[in-house]
């Protein structure tokens, strides 16, 4: 495997202002899942950035998801999703956080997966590190290890990393 070239891919992901909302740049990762070899590239980063075996990866819906099936693969690990409210069929635990424009929910089976497991979570941006914290809330149900965080993109300036202290973070792409 060859050492990534992040200016590659940031080249890769295309900035679309104003969206969601007015005064957002909005990070769109769509051209760089179109190219094949460049997404391979980020899957082997993380890959490479993990240090422990870990027996479950978790991924945050829903962009999360793409990075978070393959990785977990590509790591011989068991997936787990963390989805939105309402969107899980069985029994579920679940966690309410506070995004900048209200409050959302998420949730994860309560079967999901063994106590004292160890684990890595991965989704595809750190902002504020609001979903993330959600998600370690709802992980400690189960008393698991969290063996790393990954993300494709971190934005810098929205200090979601200290939210996250005493974990070991690793961005592959940072603004």
């Amino acid at each position: 495997m060859t050492k990534i070239k992040v200016q590659d891919i940031k080249r890769s992901i295309r900035n679309i202002s104003d969206f969601p909302k007015k005064g957002i740049l909005f990070r769109d990762i769509t051209p760089l899942l179109l190219n094949n070899k460049k997404f391979k590239d980020c899957i082997n980063d993380f890959v490479r950035a993990t240090k422990e075996k870990v027996d479950y990866v978790i991924s945050i819906e829903s962009r999360g998801f793409i990075f978070g099936s393959a990785l977990s693969y590509a790591l011989g690990a068991g997936f787990v999703p963390i989805r939105k409210e309402g969107k899980l069929p069985y029994k579920k635990f679940q966690t309410s956080y506070d995004l900048e424009y209200g409050k959302a929910v998420v949730e994860i089976h309560a079967d999901a997966m063994k106590k004292g497991a160890r684990v890595l979570i991965i989704d595809d941006v750190l902002a504020t590190g609001g979903t993330v914290e959600a998600a370690i809330k709802l992980l400690k149900k189960f008393d698991v290890k969290i063996k790393g965080i990954h993300f494709l993109i971190e934005l810098l300036a929205l200090k979601g990393r200290e939210r996250l202290k005493g974990y070991p973070v690793y961005s592959l792409v940072t603004y």
